[in-house]
């Protein structure tokens, strides 16, 4: 995954109504007319722009059959994400507190 394939993932991210989008996608697929049922306070074309910015960033992958859109989660790049920046934060506090334990057993001892 580039840097740039990086940024497009967080910019999509960054978005509430994107990520309410990735949220109802985990539930299963949705057709965009369904997604746009969604936000009532936002025009379908709105959200079919939040679509095609999940879609480029490659957080969803659109299944066209005729006039329907069928819309599908691709969990693939969130993954990258946190395997590059989160879980590498984790081990290190992980291993942090592993290391005060130690030090912590050893003066009681």
């Amino acid at each position: 995954m580039s840097s740039e394939d990086d940024d497009r993932v967080f910019r999509a991210l960054a978005d509430p109504v994107r990520r309410q989008v990735l949220d109802a996608l985990r539930r299963g697929p949705l057709t965009t007319g369904a997604a746009a049922r969604l936000f009532p306070d936002i025009t379908r074309f709105a959200v079919m722009k939040h679509l095609r910015v999940l879609e480029e960033a490659g957080l969803l992958v659109a299944v066209r059959r005729g006039r329907e859109c069928l819309n599908h989660l691709n969990p693939v790049p969130i993954r990258r994400i946190y395997r590059r920046f989160i879980r590498t934060f984790e081990e290190e506090a992980a291993d942090a507190l592993l290391r005060l334990q130690r030090v912590a057993e050893e003066r009681e001892a």
